[in-house]
């Protein structure tokens, strides 16, 4: 996985720097499972960082606390070394207002990890809502783990407490993702080849079972207002969900091998997905057209030999919080299990800028052009420089 800070300044990017580095442990197990670094996630908020380390576990870690060890120690960080162990909390009488480290035993392999935060206006869909077993307060934030078994794990994030076990696919939960709109509604991803939609402030009901891919899903993202959502999948598969009528709204095809990645740009105007064909597309996903391609393999391959095994395999697609710039994560034959941080130079979005992405929060591409102004206006609220 690969994540952009708030800002990035492209012409200081050669300049990022490494903060640290956090270094995956020996097995605690007799090799139950080896060291499979598959994810890690930030909070919303920023205050914890969750990440798969291997050997079935997950470590919450405060992420202001993290830095603080970074520049204390050095940039390296052992799993649990004891000169920088941050304070863990064993009750649930310790503060949520002072975020405390977690290690988390998952029970198996885990392959996704995503952040929930709650909305208390935000009501369950479910008709009967009169008794809940939770009830989530507005400083609630949650963690959702898929595992290889095909469970999926909710968490307290506070008190490291196991509060959920989801059970109904019946292959690896592949990914996970959570509706931006603090409504709890949790999407994942598995290779039994559904989507399934759970609400979790209704006990983790599921809601419903998207069917359409034909082989694996790897992965799933909701558009910024929580309306659309994208699913990837093995055999080329990109598809857009409409989440209030939980039907397909188109199918995007132009990659070349399996979509492993998909990330909606914070405007939600773009869609950027990841494959094994060397190749990064940014769609716009309102009219279903292809805007741009990046590529890891240069001069781009044939059709052929891009969904092949061609060592350029990208894994994850990010987009930056100003909407300017694009992370991709594609194979370095490295696995070892650790995670680096990287500090890049900031700066301020233009004005131009800024205002497309107001425009572009609230108007899709049909009505943008359909605005009574010029066109070179219109192409560049629509992407399409």
């Amino acid at each position: 996985m690969a994540s952009f800070p708030p800002s990035v300044n492209e012409k200081l990017i050669a300049r990022s720097r490494t903060v640290g580095e956090l270094l995956a442990p020996t097995s605690p197990f007799d090799k139950k499972c080896g060291r499979e670094n598959w994810t890690v996630a930030f909070a919303p908020d920023g205050s914890y960082l969750a990440w798969s380390q291997g050997h079935r576990i997950v470590k919450l870690v405060p992420w202001a606390q993290c830095l603080s060890n970074f520049l204390l120690h050095g940039t390296k960080n052992g799993a649990n070394p004891a000169s920088t162990r941050l304070p863990r909390q064993n009750s649930e009488s310790g503060q949520k207002n002072k975020p405390c480290e977690h290690i988390i035993d998952c029970g198996d392999i885990v392959w996704s990890l995503a952040f929930g935060s709650s909305v208390p206006e935000k009501q369950s869909r479910c008709v009967n809502i009169e008794w809940h077993r939770f009830k989530f307060g507005q400083d609630q934030l949650l963690l959702a783990t898929g595992l290889n078994n095909g469970r999926i794990k909710i968490w307290d994030v506070y008190t490291g407490k196991l509060l959920l076990n989801l059970m109904d696919h019946t292959e690896v939960v592949r990914d996970l993702t959570f509706a931006p709109d603090g409504s709890l509604i949790l999407v994942s991803a598995s290779r039994d080849k559904t989507l399934r939609v759970w609400d979790l402030k209704d006990d983790g009901n599921m809601m419903k079972v998207l069917r359409g891919h034909q082989n694996w899903v790897y992965g799933c993202a909701f558009s910024p207002d929580s309306s659309i959502l994208c699913s990837v999948g093995a055999s080329k598969a990109v598809f857009l969900w409409d989440m209030d009528k939980y039907s397909m709204l188109r199918k995007l095809e132009g990659h070349h091998n399996d979509v492993v990645a998909c990330e909606f740009s914070p405007d939600g105007a773009l869609l950027a997905t990841a494959s094994y064909d060397t190749r990064v597309y940014v769609w716009d996903p309102h009219i279903g057209v292809i805007l741009m391609e990046f590529g890891h393999l240069f001069p781009a391959p044939t059709p052929i030999f891009a969904g092949g095994a061609n060592d350029r395999w990208v894994r994850s697609v990010s987009f930056s919080h100003d909407g300017l710039h694009i992370a991709s994560l594609a194979d370095d034959k490295t696995q070892d299990g650790s995670v680096y941080f990287w500090a890049t130079p900031r700066q301020v979005s233009s004005l131009q800028h800024l205002c497309r992405m107001a425009i572009r929060r609230v108007m899709p591409t049909s009505q943008v052009k359909n605005l009574p102004i010029p066109s070179k206006v219109v192409e560049f609220l629509c992407y399409q420089f």
